[in-house]
């Protein structure tokens, strides 16, 4: 036996169990991991919480890092031992998990394992932000949402990298301090940043909004851009944004609105190894700061649940087995 994180069925935070399981075994093509450390995220919560529909009894978790312990029948690319990250796992919030080979990612060997389980999914979510969804190119103007989050901490970093000028908003000082530290050139409270954001490009509005919080920005986002601007709509921290009349686009200066997800942004090994290898080595080299705000033994993954949705946490939330 080992143990996982089971929800027996929807709902907050309290459904999520430490229970005893039977050890999963790799089938065809799967990497058995042993979890040196999974990442908690927004898309856990919503499946837990019955906004995604899952398949109840549930293990929350697609991303962590580890070792190999086993390989199911047909993999070549590996073999026990070797160092993988993923955010495409299978019931990560447990001490073992299976990986598709192809969902595996080679991790270098000068990447400790909680750096390695803090970046697939925000790292590589950022990479597709500002090179597949909308590509930033030096001279843009930006406007980031939730700057301490682990998201907007990996890419604000990588935009002043492009040479991007990047506005962010955050919630606290705390937060605001954080934020000034990874390179952001403003850093604005929620309330009334689209005002603000107007002054600061002298009324033209920012070429780029990218909205990780959803329903309590939406509005201020879209009033934020300028003409033929691009609201990239990645999450919703704050709630799902209500249906939109198209026609508000138009108003708005024929705006641009897209909700992209990482699952069509690793469409193959290819796609995977590109964005990987670059997140990998930037954080490698030490280009690319990591911030983990906290660390949670896994039988407290209720608690970091409650925190990740009480936005009492910045950088990366990780659970150690």
């Amino acid at each position: 036996m080992t143990h996982a994180i089971v929800a027996r069925q929807a709902g907050g935070p309290e459904v999520l169990e430490y229970a005893d399981v039977d050890r999963p075994a790799p089938g065809p093509g799967q990497l058995l991991v042993k979890v040196a450390a999974a990442g908690v995220n927004f898309i856990d919560t919503y499946k837990r919480s019955g906004t995604y529909k899952v398949q109840y009894p549930f293990t929350p978790g697609s991303e962590a890092a580890g070792t190999v312990e086993e390989v199911g029948e047909g993999v070549t690319g590996f073999v026990p031992g070797d160092r993988v990250a993923t955010a495409e796992g299978i019931n990560c919030y447990a001490d073992f998990a299976l990986v598709a080979e192809e969902a595996a990612l080679p991790v270098p060997a000068t990447l400790d394992d909680f750096t390695a389980a803090a970046l697939p999914l925000q790292g590589m979510t950022a990479h597709f932000l500002m090179n597949s969804t909308f590509k930033v190119e030096p001279g843009h103007t930006v406007l980031l949402h939730a700057g301490a989050g682990g998201v907007g901490l990996l890419l604000t970093q990588l935009l002043k990298a492009r040479g991007a000028e990047v506005i962010t908003t955050v919630s606290t000082g705390e937060k605001e301090e954080l934020a000034r530290e990874a390179g952001a050139d403003h850093v604005l409270p929620y309330k009334g940043f689209a005002g603000r954001v107007r002054d600061i490009t002298g009324g033209t509005g920012v070429d780029v909004v990218y909205d990780g919080v959803g329903k309590d920005t939406f509005d201020g986002s879209l009033e934020a851009l300028r003409t033929r601007g691009m609201l990239v709509l990645f999450g919703a921290a704050s709630g799902p944004v209500p249906p939109v009349d198209p026609q508000r686009l138009n108003s708005g200066g024929s705006l641009f609105l897209t909700r992209p997800t990482i699952a069509h942004h690793l469409r193959d090994a290819a796609e995977r190894r590109w964005r990987s290898r670059e997140i990998f080595a930037a954080a490698a080299d030490g280009s690319l700061k990591v911030r983990i705000g906290a660390r949670y033994p896994l039988v407290q993954a209720a608690q970091a649940h409650r925190d990740l949705e009480g936005r009492r946490t910045t950088g990366k939330v990780l659970l150690v087995p």
